[in-house]
């Protein structure tokens, strides 16, 4: 089980944020990828539908469901919410793995607390949180709403929820990278969300397509264990 990030620090955090920023919420789309994938040692393959959805209401939703060849669906997780000065506002974030039951990390506006079903720790909100799903779409948001600023080396930092506790992530881009994809070559910008270096954390990289309204064309799933998930975009599905 991976520590828990000190509430002490996340605290500190939290009142050092930003407390605005800008950002471009890329247009409603269904996205299918392909998978490859290692679960407790065992080889996978097969296929992830990602829903990206906003409405006229100020309302945004992410569905994604992870299917793999011969054991079924490993994955499901859904993220919904507002949007507000910052950008996306969750306010339910469910996750369903494999073999484990469904875990609901909810933001309560009203009492401005994070809660979570799998354990007893809290979070205040003070603006800008986000959940792990919601996370890589408020990252394209921000690229998109500054792209002329964008170049090697250039972070994003955001507190994201996920199914027990919550931390600071920092999104950082690595390069410009051309990628082989069913959609052809594409060029993109890859991002990389590196856990600190004491955390058994997940890692997440990501490669954006600015041809695709910067639509996620690959994402990499890698944990301390060796186990891994390779997505790579096949279809795009505009809204």
């Amino acid at each position: 089980m991976r520590p828990h990030f000190p509430l002490a620090l996340a605290l500190a955090y939290l009142s050092g944020a930003a407390r605005s920023a800008d950002f471009n919420l890329p247009p409603s789309a269904e996205l299918q990828y392909s998978i490859r994938a290692r679960q407790s040692s065992l080889p996978l393959s097969g296929s992830a539908l990602v829903k990206w959805q906003l409405s006229a209401d100020q309302k945004y939703s992410i569905v994604t469901e992870t299917r793999a060849m011969l054991v079924g669906k490993i994955l499901d997780a859904s993220s919904q919410g507002g949007i507000d000065e910052h950008g996306l506002a969750p306010d339910k974030f469910i996750e369903k793995r494999f073999g484990k039951p469904a875990t609901i990390t909810s933001f309560e506006r009203n009492s401005k607390t994070i809660r979570f079903t799998a354990s007893a720790v809290t979070y205040p909100i003070k603006g800008g949180e986000q959940d792990r799903s919601s996370a890589t779409w408020q990252l394209i948001a921000q690229i998109r709403a500054a792209t002329d600023q964008l170049k090697a080396g250039s972070e994003w930092k955001m507190f994201v929820a996920g199914r027990r506790d919550a931390e600071p992530w920092t999104f950082k881009a690595s390069a410009r990278e051309t990628l082989r994809t069913p959609l052809g070559e594409l060029a993109t910008i890859h991002i990389v969300k590196a856990p600190p270096p004491d955390s058994q954390d997940q890692q997440l990289e990501l490669w954006l397509a600015p041809a695709l309204e910067w639509y996620p064309v690959r994402l990499r799933f890698s944990d301390a264990d060796g186990d891994f998930v390779d997505q790579v975009l096949e279809s795009v599905k505009k809204q």
